[in-house]
């Protein structure tokens, strides 16, 4: 493939009509990161927990409240597990990734076969679902339980899946009831990078969201 260089011999550029899908993937999952983990559980018909973390991820809407997963199918472009279960059940539920998660998201990252259970593997426990009939992981700060809406095909490999959040469930002390305000602190999320890589969130700084009346006046 041919790469552009600009005139400052500086920057990079590349159209990305010229590149292989794993090349796009290498500078998308490199260059927009950290990305939310959403550690999804699902059942199978015959009743196994499906767990998979997807980094594909993020919420999209509040009104109403929309979850949007970034898909991939298997081999022979076959749906996996995950993709197969919510088609069939219209449910499942993100469970958010934290520090003392991250270890058993991983294991859950592995090409299990369709009858072994990651949670098993991972050595997680369940709590029942509340508004849909899919269990939540209990070690998870914050659970979504979310119901399908859509779902859309862009290319054989890959799928974007729209699901409306009915419920939130989270870790106690992590939210305040009466502000809803959620103790980032005591959250302690996990972003994926890329390849092997992973961040803690736990160097932040605030801005102040300013308006124009208030830009203008520091102009003069």
């Amino acid at each position: 493939m041919a790469f552009e260089r600009t005139a400052s011999m500086t920057d990079f550029t590349a159209a990305f009509a010229d590149l292989e899908p794993r090349e796009r993937y290498k500078l998308l999952c490199a260059s927009v990161t950290p990305r939310p983990i959403a550690l999804v559980t699902c059942v199978s018909p015959e009743g196994v927990v499906n767990a998979a973390p997807f980094s594909f991820f993020n919420v999209f809407s509040e009104d109403p409240a929309l979850v949007v997963l970034g898909l991939q199918h298997g081999p022979g472009n076959h749906p996996k597990d995950t993709t197969r279960h919510i088609a069939a059940a219209g449910e499942f539920v993100v469970n958010l990734v934290d520090e003392g998660l991250a270890d058993a998201m991983n294991i859950c990252a592995i090409d299990f076969p369709p009858e072994v259970s990651e949670i098993d593997a991972a050595g997680l426990s369940l709590l029942p679902g509340v508004s849909v009939a899919v269990p939540r992981i209990a070690e998870a700060p914050f659970a979504l339980e979310c119901r399908k809406q859509v779902s859309l095909a862009f290319s054989p490999t890959r799928e974007l899946l729209v699901g409306e959040v009915v419920r939130i469930h989270a870790r106690a002390g992590l939210v305040d009831p009466k502000t809803l305000r959620v103790s980032m602190s005591d959250y302690k999320p996990v972003g994926r990078m890329f390849g092997d890589g992973y961040s803690r969130q736990n160097d932040r700084f605030d801005l102040r969201r300013g308006n124009y009346a208030g830009w203008l006046a520091k102009q003069d």
